[in-house]
């Protein structure tokens, strides 16, 4: 699975609400760490979004559960969780880190609720000094949605490996600047 990088820090853990006008005031039932208890509905998130099959959730999430700082799991909860995000610090590089996973319910898609998370990750890890965040995606058409939802936020394509999760998908790495 993933190795622990040579070094980290510790992140706090900030929310931030619904109303981008309001971001960043404590308001817990927006956006939240990960608990056990939304580990289903992350599953269906997950299988929804055709991200990873989600009988491996609980070995993804042991790790965090465990209290590891390198494991970040974040939820939009407005009442029902609608979206996860998963990110970690990439190995051996100081202050970067990869957003591994990020999963909204296909009802809310286009609502901003990943707007928001992006905005919590990226906000967690300036305010500790992280350099840069990547992001991975597939090249396939499909994915020009996603795609276009992190060039809207910012984000550089930086590089595109042909092939990479299988014959004709390629992997298209997003980077954003975070201090």
């Amino acid at each position: 699975m993933l190795k622990k990088p040579m070094a980290s820090s510790a992140l706090p853990i900030s929310f931030t609400c619904p109303n981008f006008s309001e971001s960043f005031i404590m308001k817990k039932e927006c956006i939240r760490p990960l608990e056990r208890r939304d580990l289903e509905r992350v599953a269906y998130l997950v299988d929804e979004n055709a991200m990873f099959p989600p009988e491996i959730l609980p070995d993804l999430t042991a790790a965090f559960f465990d209290g590891d700082d390198d494991q970040r799991w974040l939820v939009f909860d407005d009442g029902q969780v609608d979206a996860a995000c998963y990110f970690v610090p990439e190995e051996m590089a100081e202050g970067v880190w990869n957003l591994l996973m990020i999963a909204i319910d296909p009802k809310r898609h286009g609502a901003g609720l990943g707007s928001q998370l992006m905005e919590a990750v990226e906000t967690q890890l300036a305010e500790v000094g992280a350099r840069i965040l990547l992001v991975d995606t597939s090249g396939k058409d499909d994915f020009e949605r996603t795609r276009a939802f992190y060039d809207m936020l910012g984000y550089e394509r930086e590089a595109r490996i042909r092939d990479y999760w299988s014959d004709g998908d390629d992997k298209v790495t997003f980077r954003k600047v975070l201090t």
